[in-house]
């Protein structure tokens, strides 16, 4: 095999094809590579600082009016009206709804300076003040969710993103949500929350009328989108590319290139510095080499023409002699494979290599000959000890001698004697079946009722045994000798250790193209080293040196598999104390047709 390679790497053919391509083709590949690098990462630098230069910008801007937020907020917690209404708590209903619409005017009046889409202030402890919670349409449980208490417990403010929900403002929510105690005290006040809607973080990360399909993004540091350019499609959800997320922790600043949801994309981060959030630029990498993609497309086809020329001249001058050895090497390895059915190489032309491929052919079906005189000289082989042992008794003396017998038996009373010996007349000539491979399941079964009359007269104890055969089987044709031994082996190794308890039972059934008859008892099980023995070869000095249960399970298995082949040997399925349960599969025979047409076919 390695000097066959060998011979196919030296050829002349594939010698020309290597120079051409080492030559011509291998320079000219790596220098459109590079040209190609070049360019990308030329046009993904001057992109990277474009995209730079516009994140500073609007990072500053963005922490500028954040800057400012804060100081509304600030002028607002120290509303002295306001800090007045939360320094105690309403005593009882009146004096609650009283300070709700207080509080509410007092708002009313000190919130429009804040810069935001809405300002909401919750008191420290939402349940003592119902009636205002159910004015700012909040519930008074508001104070059990997570957001809340984290404030509540933190100095520094906070940001959360909420999302829309039924019956609420319908776009993200990016809350500011600060604690404040009293003027001149720590005790707590309440806590504000700022909220800012996308129309606001708008002004601060628009994209860039430059760069087409352009989005900007604040990410926090888990990753979480708080804010999408592009109609919130990813606000709300953590951003699809995990390797982005750990090159924006790996630095405060840079540029890469990701592919996210089969799109590709120059990134470009920066960091806030006073705040949890990532501003990112997403730029689509087609946008920026369009051009050049338009270039290496009509390189690509170039190369391709002229590749193919190159090739085709190559083929041309050595392909009517080197095609054909190839062709016929790849055959030769199907023929080591065994793969003979395939193997069939023929050529009209006059010269050697016709020759070869007619001396190949001859060869190959010469081989094809003796493989199959091999196989039908062991069928014949296996057909002739068969007919040995079913014929080493003469059927007509036999039954003319049992016939006396059975009529001797009569004239004395015996009964018994006369069933018997009629039992086992009927059990040989089922048996012999006239000398024919094919009978029917219905004669088959006739046959196991013969022979369990003759084991029930000769031990003299009931046989349990129940045939549950459908009607639509009976008179199929069937292999004959498949199921006695079988029984035989049930009987004499499962049954006549306990007569009373022992019990057998056939039953049979047409499943698709196949026979399937199941013979099961409730014996002791076949041990393993007969199961074993079954999926030897057989060697012939030692077939009849086992057990007789052996060599019964071995004669139907190996009749089984010796005309209909491996996909019909015997299941079986056993167990110490559990009995034992035996599937035999019996493919479905039409008029006139041979049991060794089946094997074939299946071999």
């Amino acid at each position: 095999m390695n000097k066959v390679s060998f011979r196919l790497a030296s050829s002349f053919r594939n010698r020309m094809i290597l120079i051409f391509f080492m030559i011509i083709i291998v320079p000219f590949l790596l220098f459109a590579y590079y040209a190609h690098i070049k360019s990308i990462e030329g046009i993904s630098n001057t992109n990277t600082k474009m995209s730079m230069s516009y994140l500073l910008q609007a990072r500053k801007n963005f922490e500028i009016y954040l800057g400012k937020l804060n100081e509304q907020v600030n002028e607002v917690i120290g509303n002295k009206e306001l800090q007045e209404l939360l320094e105690r708590e309403p005593l009882d209903r009146a004096e609650e709804e009283a300070f709700t619409v207080s509080l509410l005017t007092a708002l009313y009046q000190a919130t429009p300076v804040i810069d935001a889409f809405r300002v909401k202030v919750y008191p420290i402890i939402p349940t003592n003040y119902p009636s205002y919670m159910r004015t700012i349409d909040e519930s008074v449980r508001i104070g059990d969710q997570y957001w809340f208490q984290r404030s509540k417990s933190t100095v520094s403010p906070t940001w959360y993103l909420t999302m829309p929900k039924q019956g609420k403002y319908g776009k993200p929510l990016l809350s500011y949500v600060k604690r404040f105690s009293g003027l001149y005290d720590q005790k707590l006040r309440g806590i504000i929350a700022t909220d800012l809607s996308e129309d606001y973080l708008k002004r601060y990360f628009s994209p860039s009328d430059q760069l087409k399909d352009q989005k900007l993004l604040l990410i926090n540091e888990q990753g979480v989108v708080h804010y999408d350019s592009t109609a919130n499609e990813w606000t709300g959800r953590e951003f699809p590319s995990a390797a982005l997320i750990s090159y924006i922790k790996s630095g405060d600043e840079g540029s890469t290139s990701i592919a996210v949801e089969g799109e590709t994309y120059l990134a470009t981060h920066l960091k806030m510095a006073n705040h949890p959030w990532t501003i990112v630029s997403l730029t689509p990498l087609h946008e920026l080499t369009g051009t050049i993609d338009e270039i290496n497309r009509m390189l690509v086809i170039f190369l391709v023409v002229y590749l193919v020329c190159c090739i085709s001249v190559v083929f041309y001058i050595t392909a009517y002699y080197t095609q054909p050895i190839a062709h016929l090497v790849r055959l030769m390895r199907r023929l080591e494979a065994d793969n003979l059915h395939y193997l069939l190489p023929w050529s009209s032309r006059k010269d050697e290599v016709g020759w070869l491929y007619r001396g190949v052919s001859s060869l190959v079906q010469r081989i094809e000959g003796l493989i199959k005189e091999a196989a039908l000289s062991e069928r014949n082989k296996k057909a002739l000890e068969f007919q040995v042992l079913s014929h080493q008794i003469n059927p007509h003396f036999l039954y003319n001698t049992l016939e006396s017998i059975r009529w001797k038996a009569e004239n004395h009373g015996r009964s018994d004697i006369s069933e018997m010996v009629s039992a086992l007349g009927n059990l040989l000539r089922l048996s012999l079946n006239q000398g024919k491979e094919i009978t029917t399941l219905r004669r088959e079964i006739e046959q196991v009722k013969a022979y369990v009359l003759i084991e029930q007269a000769r031990m003299g104890k009931a046989v349990r045994i129940l045939y549950a055969c459908e009607d639509a089987s009976m008179d199929l044709p069937f292999l004959r000798l498949l199921l006695q031994p079988l029984i035989e082996n049930a009987i004499q190794h499962s049954v006549r250790d306990d007569f009373d308890k022992g019990k057998i039972m056939i039953t049979s059934r047409v499943e698709q193209e196949d026979i399937v008859i199941e013979l099961a008892d409730n014996g002791k099980g076949i041990p393993d080293s007969v199961l074993e023995e079954l999926e030897k070869l057989e060697e012939p000095t030692a077939a009849f040196s086992q057990s007789r249960r052996g060599v019964g399970l071995r004669n139907v298995n190996d009749r089984l598999k010796l005309y209909f082949g491996e996909a019909y040997k015997l299941k079986i399925e056993t167990a110490p104390g559990a009995g034992t349960k035996i599937t035999l599969r019996h493919p479905i025979l039409k008029e006139g047709q041979e049991p060794d047409s089946i094997g074939m076919g299946k071999a």
